[in-house]
């Protein structure tokens, strides 16, 4: 059984808060305001915990670092601006991507990211 601490507390509680995929370095930022000793590999010792628990999923974009996101959102897609950085959860999907693989190939599942500006650097 997981150790529910004070740490691991404030690292859930920071996804949660956020609302959308985080790095290493945002959970930091957002889990020392809960405890302010907190170091990186804190975070990283949790992070590996929680994804062997299964109460976070790993959002993994090309040419980027991971990120971490709250488990159970559901199949959706994300976000991901150029300027500032930070990734976004997006809850639409275009549809039947059956459509679009090579005849006689069978989809097993995708993943879709948007690169753009966020409304607040745009």
């Amino acid at each position: 059984m997981e150790r529910n601490t004070r740490q691991r507390k404030a690292i859930h509680q920071s996804m949660s808060d956020a609302g959308r995929p985080l790095a290493p370095q945002e959970i930091l930022e957002h889990a020392q305001g809960v405890v302010p000793g907190m170091g990186l590999a804190t975070v990283y010792r949790n992070i590996k915990s929680m994804l062997e628990a299964g109460e976070i999923t790993t959002v993994s974009l090309p040419g980027g670092g991971d990120r971490y996101e709250i488990a159970g959102h559901g199949h959706h897609h994300h976000f991901h601006c150029r300027s500032c950085d930070k990734v976004y959860e997006v809850h639409a999907c275009p549809g039947d991507m059956q459509k679009l693989t090579p005849d006689g190939f069978v989809l097993e599942s995708h993943e879709l990211t948007l690169y753009g500006l966020c409304a607040d650097c745009r």
